[in-house]
Formats: structure tokens, C-alpha cells, sequence
């Protein structure tokens, strides 16, 4: 069973200023660290002219009933 491709995972060292900042930005934008990360980096590539593909977004809600499930 395959699923949507995994994110890379990696260490990421910031200066606790700069991580406050990103936290705070995060909060405000109802994001987690995270996110919040990965949406600078892709809005500062998109300002360089880097063309990325859409971003992988779990889906939300209730998983689809199977066939065969009996009600």
C-alpha cells in the first residue's frame, strides 16, 4: 500500500531569536513551527523564480467507507 510520498526530515539549527520570531508568525498564522517553516522557504524560492510542485496536503475528514462495509 503506497501513500503520499514522505517529507525528508532533517536538524535544523536557528538562533533562538530567529526561531522566537518564526514561532510567534507560526501562532499568528494558526500553523505549526513547521509549517510555518516550510511556507517561508517556499515563498522565499517562489521570489527567486524557483518553481516548485504544490505542497503535499493530507486529506482531512472521515476516510472513505470501503465496499463491502455493511450498512
Amino acid at each position: 500500500m503506497s501513500g503520499p510520498p514522505q517529507k525528508k526530515a532533517f536538524p535544523l539549527r536557528l538562533d533562538p531569536a530567529l526561531y522566537a520570531a518564526i514561532e510567534r508568525s507560526a501562532a499568528s498564522d494558526l500553523r505549526s513551527v513547521n509549517a510555518q517553516v516550510e511556507c517561508l522557504l517556499r515563498e522565499a524560492l517562489a521570489r527567486r523564480g524557483v518553481k516548485l510542485a504544490d505542497p503535499v496536503r493530507p486529506k482531512r475528514g472521515r476516510p472513505a467507507k470501503a465496499q463491502g462495509d455493511g450498512e
